[in-house]
């Protein structure tokens, strides 16, 4: 059939449809105008009349919306990936969200789906890719890493019109289980015997603040004198400490040969100290218990001691707690010295952060309302409910109280047994 004869135009007018000479049904779907006014269109071919009007509504529903792909040359994934991650996520996320996507792009999904076309990548793509990242070690958390990342980012490819769907938003990534080990809260005995422990250390005020009042290990690094106000017993939480990161320093032409460049004689850190709190209900005031207040008084002099005795070495800073020549804390070290801590007073291994498990579950048992235990541990309103369920943990004796009341309203007590109205019960 001749292709001049078979040319047929829809019924807007838009899109023209013609029978080619190679024995296939072609289309030609106008998608707008290039960045320099020309028109832009779609050429496209299917084997039969019936698929190609598919097709060409699909795209003129893209167009109409603003979702079509725009004209040039289609971007890969591993492309898209590192221009996203590098000028677009970078300069406003946190740096700990960037290092998280920098780490899920450059390890699992360039190397896993990189050479795909964004437009032509599918779901199946990713699935397949987080059963190979199971089966290659990564646990089921690694694999929503790099799925919640690649999410994101062909989120914004398809705002920018580089890509008509997210596949991301249609793959499944694997189901995590939940851990089989509950955290176990540090019982108040466990915390009297890290009490007196921590009263033999530098930077005592420090762990306290953690088993007491559940700050974060970063809230805790990054506290200023400044956000302190032991008159009136209360502190104030605005910022995080972040953890450090460096750049060789050393000249191209000797380096240090050192791997990693944090062990870098010459290192450059290229990461801030410190960061404000990304929410509302994190930048909140503490009060502060009495003792804690005597202790934070005591750190304050010590701390000044240190100052005069350091002379010149002093690294001056405003940090509560600092390094013996000042300067803020390294969160590493921090981690180290939590662990020698349980070591020397003798208690159980736990994570730094269950020590914040601790203190919720005190707060509880204490009676304090929802509300307040909302804003000592900076819960957002929307999730505190959830964080409440994550955080909060009853103990044993108080389960055994409950089922002991329960024993007491049904039964009745030990002491007087249970009468029958309908039989004879004297003896």
């Amino acid at each position: 059939m001749a292709e001049e004869k078979k040319r047929t135009r829809r019924a807007n007018g838009e899109s023209a449809i013609y029978f080619g000479k190679d024995g296939r049904w072609h289309a030609r779907v106008p998608m707008g105008y290039k960045d320099d006014g020309t028109p832009y269109r779609r050429h496209l071919t299917r084997p039969t009349r019936k698929d190609l009007v598919e097709e060409v509504r699909r795209l003129e529903k893209q167009r109409d919306e603003g979702s079509a792909r725009q004209p040039g040359k289609p971007w890969t994934v591993e492309k898209w990936l590192w221009h996203w991650v590098e000028n677009i996520a970078k300069p406003v996320v946190s740096e700990n969200t960037y290092a998280g996507y920098e780490v899920a792009v450059r390890v699992h999904l360039v190397p896993g789906v990189g050479k795909h076309r964004i437009d032509r990548l599918e779901p199946e793509h990713l699935e397949s890719l987080y059963r190979r990242m199971q089966k290659n070690g990564s646990k089921p958390a690694t694999a929503h890493q790099a799925h919640r990342t690649i999410r994101t980012a062909l989120g914004e490819a398809v705002r920018r019109g580089h890509a008509a769907k997210n596949a991301a938003a249609l793959a499944k990534p694997p189901r995590i289980e939940e851990e089989e080990a509950e955290v176990e809260p540090y019982s108040l005995e466990e915390v009297q015997r890290l009490l007196i422990e921590v009263n033999k250390r530098r930077n005592n005020a420090r762990w306290m603040l953690a088993l007491a009042l559940g700050l974060r290990q970063g809230e805790t690094l990054g506290l200023r004198w400044s956000d302190v106000d032991l008159d009136n017993e209360y502190l104030k939480l605005r910022r995080n400490r972040l953890r450090p990161k460096y750049r060789h320093g050393c000249p191209e032409a000797s380096p240090c040969g050192r791997a990693a460049a944090g062990y870098c004689p010459n290192r450059v850190q290229v990461r801030r100290e410190t960061k404000n709190t990304k929410s509302r209900a994190g930048r909140r005031a503490v009060p502060l218990p009495g003792p804690l207040v005597a202790m934070l008084r005591q750190h304050a002099e010590v701390q000044e001691r240190e100052r005069k005795a350091a002379g010149n070495l002093w690294v001056e800073s405003d940090y509560v707690f600092t390094k013996p020549l000042g300067g803020p804390l390294s969160p590493n070290t921090d981690y180290h010295d939590w662990k020698r801590l349980l070591e020397d007073a003798g208690v159980r291994d736990a994570r730094l952060h269950d020590a914040r498990h601790t203190a919720a579950t005190v707060l509880m048992l204490l009676g304090v309302p929802d509300r307040v235990i909302d804003q000592i541990m900076g819960w957002e309103p929307g999730t505190s409910a959830r964080m409440r369920a994550r955080y909060l943990h009853v103990p044993d004796a108080m389960l055994k109280d409950v089922a002991r009341k329960i024993a007491e309203a049904i039964w009745g007590s030990p002491e007087t047994p249970p009468v029958d109205k309908n039989q004879d019960n004297e003896v």
